[in-house]
């Protein structure tokens, strides 16, 4: 993963704090330049109060100014860090103004701030978060807010979803580099969903003996398989304090709660693609982790 530019998008909310925080170390591992963003609703414009003139500037022109000096000041810990950072404020819809300028620059990658677990969860598909995630080309950071948040910086254990598809494995790879950049440990995940989960299966001693040795053998070369092509994918990288798991249930919810469990700092997550054709598949594991985690969650495409 080679990140030279960062986009973070800034409203000034908790959630954005924290993201400007995760941007900045980001920064640092990849030596990065940081392009801070705030995008200035066209209504909120229309209702700046009347200024004064006296330089010849338009109202538009000093409300513009002024917050170009508090994104600055928002970031002014990037400075001190040795980040270099480009200060820069449009007028138009977030969303549209985000993806436009990641394209422009072109960006290596997007940090944003999610609203936490609950306001977040509550928010329709047409969130700016929500709606970046599934449009962009380039990678994307989300960063809970404080409030939310369980994680620290820089990292200390990352965990990356496998399920062997050519994203994941770019994930896997992303999630070895940031590994080794930030002395993290790393774990990858595969979670194997049996269609019988729901409702739950009768116990495998209920079964008649033949069904229930076919099911435990099964399972059993399931579960063997995965393991051994998890460790066949595992980045082969000195220094790399690395392990492998396989779980079985829902993905999302075994990702999470191996994250819990691990105290994970970030997640990785492979996805196949951000256009309406793969919206069900976003819809359902990496939305959902994207919406409970409480550390930050880093998707990206193959």
């Amino acid at each position: 993963m080679d990140v030279k530019r960062i986009l973070c998008p800034t409203d000034f909310s908790e959630a954005s704090a924290h993201a400007a925080e995760q941007a900045i170390v980001m920064a640092g591992y990849y030596d990065s330049r940081i392009t801070a963003l705030h995008v200035l609703a066209p209504m909120m414009a229309a209702a700046v109060p009347a200024l004064s003139e006296a330089d010849g500037r338009s109202i538009e022109e000093v409300e513009l100014e002024r917050c170009r000096d508090h994104v600055a000041r928002w970031f002014a810990m990037a400075t001190s860090a040795g980040v270099p950072v480009d200060v820069d404020v449009e007028i138009g819809e977030p969303r549209k103004r985000i993806l436009a300028r990641a394209a422009m620059l072109p960006a290596d990658l997007i940090v944003m701030g999610t609203h936490g677990t609950g306001g977040f969860e509550r928010l329709l598909l047409g969130s700016v978060t929500e709606r970046v995630l599934r449009k962009a080309a380039c990678p994307v950071l989300t960063v809970p807010p404080h409030a939310h948040a369980t994680s620290q910086v820089p990292f200390k254990r990352i965990l990356c979803a496998v399920d062997f598809s050519d994203s994941s494995l770019t994930g896997a790879r992303c999630a070895a580099s940031l590994a080794l950049r930030s002395g993290a440990a790393l774990t990858l995940v595969h979670v194997l969903e049996w269609p019988w989960e729901e409702p739950p299966p009768p116990l495998v001693e209920e079964l008649p003996y033949e069904q229930g040795f076919a099911l435990s053998e099964f399972r059993r070369y399931c579960e063997t398989s995965a393991q051994k092509r998890l460790e066949s994918v595992m980045p082969d990288s000195a220094g790399l304090r690395a392990a492998t798991a396989v779980r079985s249930g829902k993905p999302y919810v075994q990702i999470l709660q191996l994250a819990a469990e691990e105290q994970s700092d970030l997640i990785v997550i492979g996805v196949r693609g951000r256009n309406p054709m793969d919206l069900t598949l976003f819809g359902s594991t990496t939305n959902h982790v994207v919406r409970r985690a409480t550390c930050p969650v880093l998707t990206l495409k193959g």
